[in-house]
């Protein structure tokens, strides 16, 4: 955990713990972030404990994260911590994104292995066996991959796969195609993803780049058990973006080739222009292919300094050293 003298994250020793005086178990932490889930915090909260009724040697701490919700999840959440001392809870002072709601519940939260889950239920939890299982045979992380999009949008899935194939084309950091939040970590894992503080994360990405032996599991996909996803396809889009921004430079070497590229052009029109001109006479008045160039040029600079800008706003935040989020209150 973060040890604000040595202003670093101090590695958590893993325990063992003993349950009705026989059984040895080992915590898991399940980290939930939450933006308007009312209806799936009571269903979610019961359907883990189902599978860790298979699971004696295991026991559940549950770690929900409020994400400026505006229904009644903090009630629900707060409801079940009156029944189970486990269930703690994280209330931002307003939403600050999934991404903000994963760092917090991971630096908050203290057990022997650490998994990210949905309160959705498109994470099911059955998987926890198998993934406790990978962990058992020495893997430091064990993640959860869809292999369809069953459920979704044509148009969203389209872009989504398009969105995998770019980026590991022109970025160092491999990242799984259809790789989830989904996944069980250990302490080791999680004070490396806690070592990259950030404001502009793109867990997907940081979970690739920091290493260790991992594996990912393939499922089927799961649609939500109620409510609607407060992911549009515009986030979604933005999101993407920042993944590529964050862990991939090729974007401004592009722009450099079609600066270069434009040049070149421009200077062998021109030669094409002097040449014609002392050859055959005269020139062709073409003021609409004039401004046709000009509006292409005018329209490279502008996507190249858009581009730029991008980078220079991504420094601008981190620079300001801004908190990843603001707890309201922490039970």
């Amino acid at each position: 955990m973060f040890d604000p003298k040595l202003r670093r994250f101090k590695r958590y020793t893993p325990t063992t713990h003993l349950l009705g005086g026989s059984i040895l178990t080992q915590t898991l932490a399940i980290i939930i972030p939450c933006h308007n889930e009312e209806e799936n915090v009571p269903l979610f909260y019961q359907a883990v404990q189902r599978t860790f009724a298979e699971l004696p040697d295991y026991k559940p701490i549950f770690w929900y994260i409020n994400d400026g919700s505006v229904d009644r999840t903090l009630a629900e959440i707060q409801q079940l911590q009156l029944t189970d001392p486990d269930v703690h809870y994280i209330d931002f002072s307003r939403g600050f994104g999934k991404e903000a709601g994963m760092y917090a519940g991971l630096q908050h939260a203290k057990a022997d292995l650490y998994t990210i889950m949905d309160a959705d239920l498109q994470d099911p939890p059955a998987m926890l066996k198998d993934m406790l299982a990978g962990i058992r045979e020495g893997y430091e992380m064990v993640g959860a991959a869809r292999m369809d999009r069953t459920g979704e949008p044509a148009l969203r899935s389209f872009f989504s796969n398009m969105f995998y194939k770019v980026i590991n084309k022109i970025s160092k950091t491999e990242i799984v195609p259809g790789a989830r939040d989904f996944r069980v970590m250990t302490p080791k894992y999680v004070n490396a993803v806690l070592s990259l503080s950030e404001r502009n994360r793109f867990s997907k990405g940081i979970f690739g780049w920091i290493g260790f032996k991992s594996k990912y599991l393939p499922y089927e996909n799961v649609e939500r058990e109620h409510g609607q996803t407060s992911w549009s396809f515009s986030s979604l889009f933005q999101y993407s973006l920042d993944g590529i921004i964050d862990f991939s430079d090729v974007p401004l070497t592009v722009v450099s080739w079609l600066g270069l590229t434009s040049c070149v052009l421009s200077i062998l029109a021109m030669l094409f222009i002097v040449v014609r001109a002392l050859f055959w006479g005269g020139s062709v008045a073409g003021w609409p292919s004039m401004v046709s160039i000009l509006l292409l040029i005018g329209g490279l600079q502008l996507f190249g300094t858009g581009i730029l800008g991008k980078y220079i706003g991504k420094i601008y935040l981190e620079i300001k050293n801004r908190p990843i989020y603001i707890v309201n209150e922490i039970k």
